[in-house]
């Protein structure tokens, strides 16, 4: 069932779910029509996060804003409504230029975050003087706040990237990318405040335009803080007769809460 759509490039992208005859989630994901790859900005951003790095009093958008252009797709109303199903709403970024760390990210990619923590409160992360990618810096160290050891999985660390109006990004430092292997498409977790946020997949342009009908297998922390189901896995899909392309989560399994273990 398809969900909500936004326009991107020269078509749209929606979100969608599957699920098997029980109503076990078989798949969340994002829709890309047959064009939505074709037309999109090459440069520049939608100056929706922007701050004073420089201390002049001049906001100068070409330098001083995140280079990205956002879109907010809320899942389909069935997910929403799902209490044993954590994830509500859907953050894409288009990044024509890619964003830190430089010689690794650096490329035309798109950020798909899938949330658990409600609009409002991601987007009352503000830009601020803080950080490699200026955020407020009250939320800059509420967003470093360390997880429950069993909440993330050991090869995910911080790396300070938090980023306004989506919190911080967990990276894997064992991917190809950080081994001086070109970046094709990666997993990332999101943090706030001491809880799972997010989670995402990042995947270039290019590599979805190759055509893409695989799944890599996401690397699940020990344990959760909120009991539903969660993906084992990440695809990506072309469709030879539409033309269409999808990023999904897939492979649900149904984890129960558990208690926090400090470190």
């Amino acid at each position: 069932m398809l969900g909500w759509t936004s326009d991107l490039g020269k078509g749209t992208v929606s979100s969608y779910a599957e699920f098997d005859a029980g109503g076990t989630p078989r798949a969340l994901g994002v829709l890309f029509s047959a064009s939505a790859l074709e037309g999109l900005p090459t440069g520049g951003s939608d100056r929706h996060h922007c701050f004073d790095r420089n201390k002049d009093g001049i906001v100068d958008a070409a330098s001083e804003c995140l280079t990205q252009y956002e879109r907010v797709i809320p899942l389909p109303d069935a997910v929403a409504r799902r209490a044993d199903i954590p994830f509500t709403w859907v953050l894409l970024n288009w990044n024509p230029l890619g964003h830190i760390p430089p010689g690794v990210y650096d490329v035309p990619h798109f950020d798909v975050h899938f949330y658990m923590q409600p609009i409002a409160d991601v987007f009352a992360i503000a830009s601020g003087p803080c950080g490699p990618e200026f955020v407020r810096c009250d939320q800059f160290e509420a967003a470093r706040r360390p997880l429950p050891a069993n909440y993330m999985h050991p090869d995910f660390k911080d790396v300070e990237a938090v980023a306004p109006a989506m919190g911080n990004h967990l990276v894997d430092l064992t991917g190809p990318e950080f081994s001086k292997h070109p970046f094709t498409r990666t997993w990332i977790f999101g943090a706030y405040d001491g809880k799972v946020t997010f989670y995402e997949e990042m995947v270039t342009r290019a590599f979805l335009l190759a055509r893409p009908n695989t799944c890599f297998p996401i690397k699940s922390p020990p344990g959760v803080g909120v009991g539903g189901f969660y993906p084992t896995a990440s695809c990506l899909r072309h469709d030879a007769r539409t033309g269409e392309y999808t990023l999904s989560m897939e492979k649900f399994v149904f984890r129960e809460a558990q208690a926090p273990v400090t470190k």
